[in-house]
């Protein structure tokens, strides 16, 4: 038996192959290449063979390699790993015979690896959140030129700036330099990037046809057609959380925790996990807390104590929770009751 342990980077990957009782065999530095890969593993396996390299920006690629070329690949989750096995001295091949020492142990903390598929569906979800986001700072940019303007306030009446009405107006509004350049460049490029957004509404209607979880995600406030595609493809399998709690520290919003003696202290969220639901959910807070009363008044009521940023991030958590009991429970979200804020049928809330 084999361990290989690889420690990818950008350009090349280090390898270290270890034998069951704790010697490195071969060990090496590989370009990123498949059939460089390939070679290296020739010349080295005897019978089965395991494999392990980290999640990072990249770690794609290289699984699917080793995947043909092993019996087994194991993506490691990299924060556990330092906490497991953290060292003082950090290099390529230390880092590399740590992963095989762990994987020969059987002590490797595991990430999840979604399907082949689903990361596919990830990507293009992905993009189109991405453009979503910058449109979303191009919309600021043209709100923060017309702060510096209070005497051009009030001219627009429409309910939408950035609707038909709203758009025929600023591109008309009479603005001194450079903020009329401004407003008109910006203008241009959300024009582009709303025909990128338009590009993949095709893809997300597609995808929301036939699944389930994204008929039963569009009934919860907040989340349309869109997000609902892009939570139920982030989450994938709602088996592996085993509670609510565990799904809302995936996605990073649940508060950092300090504590030392006797006090504990709560602060900001940990911020650490799938950002791309994190940001989701956030989004999604407004619309919800317009069209459900029972998210309406959580929000008020800690607004009221701890500000508008903490009562945010408080119904984004809740929302998540929500999510959680309808995919696992497989039912469809009830609004409440206005009179009864708090007589939620979704559990453990």
């Amino acid at each position: 038996m084999r361990y290989i342990g690889v420690d990818q980077h950008k350009k090349f990957s280090y390898i270290a192959v270890m034998d069951e009782r704790g010697r490195v065999v071969k060990e090496g530095k590989v370009v990123n290449e498949r059939e460089g890969l390939k070679k290296f593993l020739g010349s080295c396996k005897d019978g089965k063979a395991e494999a392990v390299l980290e999640a990072g920006p990249n770690w794609v690629f290289m699984y699917d390699w080793l995947e043909g070329e092993v019996d087994r690949v194991k993506l490691a989750h990299p924060l556990k790993v330092k906490a497991i096995a953290d060292a003082k001295v950090k290099t390529d091949k230390i880092d590399a015979k740590i992963l095989a020492h762990l994987l020969r142990a059987d002590l490797i903390p595991e990430a999840y690896v979604p399907k082949a598929e689903t990361r596919k569906v990830k990507d293009i979800l992905r993009q189109r959140m991405f453009f979503i986001r910058m449109q979303t700072m191009v919309k600021n940019k043209i709100q923060a030129v017309l702060d510096r303007h209070p005497e051009i306030d009030g001219e627009f009446l429409g309910t939408d700036l950035f609707g038909k009405q709203g758009m025929e107006y600023l591109a008309q509004i009479e603005l001194p330099t450079p903020d009329k350049y401004i407003i008109s460049d910006s203008l241009k490029f959300l024009l582009v990037l709303r025909q990128h957004i338009k590009r993949t509404d095709g893809i997300v209607e597609r995808l929301s046809r036939g699944d389930r979880r994204v008929k039963r995600l569009q009934t919860v406030p907040g989340i349309g057609k869109f997000f609902s595609v892009l939570i139920a493809t982030e989450i994938d399998d709602i088996s592996r959380f085993p509670d609510a709690k565990r799904l809302c520290s995936y996605a990073g919003l649940i508060p950092s925790t300090y504590s030392s003696g006797n006090k504990v202290f709560h602060g900001g969220i940990t911020r650490s996990g799938n950002k791309f639901l994190r940001w989701a959910l956030v989004e999604a807070v407004w619309p919800a807390i317009k069209k459900d009363s029972s998210l309406r008044y959580y929000y008020h009521k800690i607004k009221e104590k701890k500000g508008a940023n903490v009562a945010k991030v408080a119904v984004a958590r809740r929302l998540l929770t929500i999510i959680y009991h309808i995919l696992k429970e497989d039912r469809d979200y009830s609004i409440n009751s206005p009179a009864a804020p708090y007589v939620s049928i979704v559990k453990a809330i």
